[in-house]
C-alpha cells in the first residue's frame, strides 16, 4: 500500500490532464489481492478507484472522491494462448501490444487494438469498451470477450461466461461488465476470443477537396458490400499538422481517407480493386496506393501521431469520441464546423469513419477564461447534435466523469435509472469508482441545436 505523496502522484492523472491525488494506492499482484483490498475498503466504506495503465480519456481512473486507487498494473501474466480454441487467457495488467505479439506468434490477434495499444492495458480496454480501427470489421471489446473473473465491491469473486464459442446460459454478465468502467466490479482475469491475422493488406490514401466529399465516399463504400479492414478520416486541421511533419499532401486537400483492404491474397486483391474504384468514383485530388508494407506503416504512423501532435499544437484539447450512423457523417461534420465557428474554438477531427466513430477535438488555452467558458456550451451543442442524428456520446472511450452529465440525453431517464439500479445492486454502498457514469445533476438539454 502506497501512502507517500510523491509516490501517489503517479496515480493522480490520466490522459485528460486532470490531476486528483488519492489517499493511498494498492498495487495488487493477483485476484486474491484485489478481492482482499476490496473487502477491507468495503468494511471501512472507503472509495475504490480501479486503475490500469492510466491512458483513458474520460477520467475513469481518477480518484474523484479520494480513497484508494486499486492498480492492476502488476497483474501481467498471459496465462494461456490456445490456437486450437483461438482464445487467450490474460490478467488485466497485460499491455495490449504484448498480447498482440503473443497471439501473433500463432497467426492470431485480438481485434480491439486502440492507437494507444503500446501503452494501454487489457483491463482498461475491457472496462472502457475499447475498440480502434479494426472495429469497422470486427467490433469492439464486447464482441471479443468470452468470460471474465471479477472481484465485486464486497471482495467476493465471480466468474462469468465460458471458454466456449457459443454461450447463452443465463444473463450475459460478461457483456455487462465489459464497458462498466469499474463501477460494478474489477476484472481480474479475462478469456478473450482471438481472430486469424489477415495474411495480406493493401493500404490506400485518398485526398479530397472537402471533408463532405470524403464523408460521402465513406458512406458509399460502407453501403456497397463487405466492410474494408479499416477506413479512417482526417480533416483539414489534421492535414495541416501532417504537412508540418513533412508528409506530401496536395495543397488543395481538405480531408484524407485511409482505406485498407485485408484478407487472404485473393480476397484482399478483390477488395483493394473495389476500394480503388469506389474512391475514384468520388473524384479524389489524389489516390496513393502503398507499394509495400513499409509505405503502409508510414501512413499509419502519421495517423497514430495525430493525438500527440494535437497536444503540442494546443495547451489543452477536449477530445470527444462521438458516433453517428455512417450515412449521417456529412451532417455531423457540417454541424461540428458550425459549432466550432459559433464558439470560435479551433477544432480538429479524425477517426474511424467506416463505423461513424469520430474524434472531435476542441483546442483551447486553459489560461484564457473567455475561451474555457465556451467549452461547456460547445459540448452541449455537440452532444445534442449527435443524439439528434441518432448516434452515441462515446464509441470507445467510455462515459467516465467527463460525459456523465450528458448520459440521459442518449439513454433517456427511464433507461438511465435502470442502469443506476444495476449499479446499486452490485455496489450497494457506492464505493466502486464513485462519480463515474452516473451524475446526480444531469445537464439540461439546450433548446436549440445545430
Amino acid at each position: 500500500m502506497l501512502t507517500d505523496a510523491a509516490a501517489l502522484e503517479a496515480y493522480a492523472w490520466d490522459n485528460t490532464g486532470v490531476r486528483m491525488r488519492p489517499q493511498a494506492a494498492a498495487l495488487a499482484v493477483d485476484a486474491a489481492g484485489v478481492a482482499a483490498a476490496l473487502a477491507c475498503c468495503a468494511q471501512h466504506n472507503v472509495p475504490v478507484t480501479p486503475r490500469g495503465a492510466g491512458t483513458g480519456n474520460v477520467g475513469g481512473a481518477l480518484a474523484l472522491h479520494g480513497g484508494v486507487i486499486l492498480s492492476t498494473q502488476r497483474m501481467t501474466r498471459i496465462v494461456d494462448v490456445d490456437p486450437a480454441d483461438r482464445v487467450a487467457v490474460v490478467e488485466p495488467g497485460v499491455i495490449n501490444a504484448t498480447l498482440q505479439q503473443a497471439a501473433g506468434e500463432h497467426g492470431l490477434f485480438w481485434p480491439p487494438a486502440p492507437s494507444s495499444a503500446r501503452a494501454c492495458s487489457i483491463g482498461g480496454n475491457l472496462a472502457m469498451g475499447a475498440a480502434g480501427p479494426n472495429s469497422l470489421r470486427y467490433g469492439g471489446a464486447r464482441n471479443w470477450t468470452l468470460s471474465l473473473e471479477a472481484a465485486l465491491a464486497d471482495g467476493s469473486l465471480i466468474h462469468t461466461g465460458s471458454r466456449a464459442a457459443k454461450d447463452v446460459a443465463g444473463f450475459d454478465l460478461t457483456s455487462l461488465l465489459v464497458g462498466s468502467e469499474g463501477t460494478l466490479g474489477i476484472i481480474t482475469r479475462a478469456t478473450l476470443k482471438l481472430a486469424p491475422k489477415p495474411t495480406h493488406e493493401r493500404l490506400m490514401r485518398a485526398a479530397f477537396a472537402s471533408v463532405d466529399a470524403a464523408a460521402q465516399a465513406v458512406s458509399a463504400i460502407m453501403a456497397s458490400g463487405e466492410a474494408p479492414g479499416a477506413l479512417e478520416i482526417m480533416d483539414a486541421a489534421c492535414l495541416d499538422l501532417l504537412r508540418e511533419a513533412g508528409m506530401a499532401i496536395p495543397e488543395g486537400a481538405r480531408a484524407l481517407l485511409l482505406a485498407q483492404a485485408a484478407g487472404d491474397a485473393q480476397s484482399c486483391a478483390l477488395q483493394a480493386d473495389a476500394l480503388r474504384d469506389q474512391l475514384l468514383a468520388h473524384n479524389p485530388l489524389e489516390l496513393f496506393v502503398a507499394a509495400d508494407e513499409q509505405e503502409a506503416k508510414r501512413a499509419w504512423e502519421a495517423r497514430y501521431k495525430l493525438s500527440p501532435a494535437l497536444k503540442k499544437l494546443s495547451p489543452k484539447r477536449v477530445n470527444e469520441d462521438i458516433v453517428v450512423p455512417v450515412s449521417q457523417l456529412p451532417a455531423l461534420f457540417d454541424g461540428v464546423a458550425q459549432i466550432a465557428a459559433r464558439w470560435e474554438l479551433p477544432c480538429a477531427n479524425f477517426g474511424h469513419a467506416g463505423d461513424g466513430n469520430i474524434h472531435v477535438n476542441f483546442l483551447v488555452d486553459p489560461a484564457d477564461p473567455a475561451q474555457t467558458e465556451k467549452i461547456a456550451p460547445a459540448l452541449d451543442q455537440l452532444f445534442a447534435l449527435v443524439t439528434r442524428l441518432e448516434g452515441s456520446l462515446t464509441g470507445e472511450h467510455g462515459v467516465g466523469a467527463m460525459k456523465r452529465d450528458y448520459l440521459t440525453w442518449q439513454t433517456g431517464v427511464p433507461a438511465w435509472d435502470w442502469q443506476r439500479r444495476i449499479k446499486q445492486l452490485f455496489d450497494p454502498n457506492g464505493i466502486l469508482n464513485p462519480g463515474k457514469i452516473f451524475s446526480e445533476d444531469p445537464r439540461p438539454r439546450p433548446h436549440s441545436v445545430v
